[in-house]
């Protein structure tokens, strides 16, 4: 798994690419919590992202819980697998996708 960002004064862009899973998980979850401080305006690009376990949906829903009380979430470009586990999951309700 690769993360890269691109912050903007109170806007946060995170690029995942590869898998979040069990092995993945934890270092998703450190660079959630330690780059949200101060953020408004964060957008998850998950074009690259291939699966997403319940690890990496648990954090995912964290971090929506975190930026209901601070800002916006958008999650965008998600590709047919990931789509589908965001909408078997209920994901995709909660969630905003572009």
């Amino acid at each position: 798994m690769n993360i890269t960002k691109n912050r903007d004064g109170e806007k946060l862009l995170v690029q995942v690419e590869g898998r979040i899973d069990t092995v993945t998980a934890p270092e998703f979850e450190s660079f959630m919590k330690e780059n949200l401080e101060g953020v408004t305006d964060l957008t998850l690009d998950l074009s690259s992202l291939e699966y997403i376990s319940s690890a990496g949906l648990r954090i995912i829903l964290q971090t929506q819980k975190q930026m209901n009380r601070q800002g916006n979430m958008v999650v965008e470009n998600v590709n047919e697998t990931v789509s589908e586990i965001f909408e078997v999951t209920g994901f995709s309700d909660i969630l905003t996708i572009r």
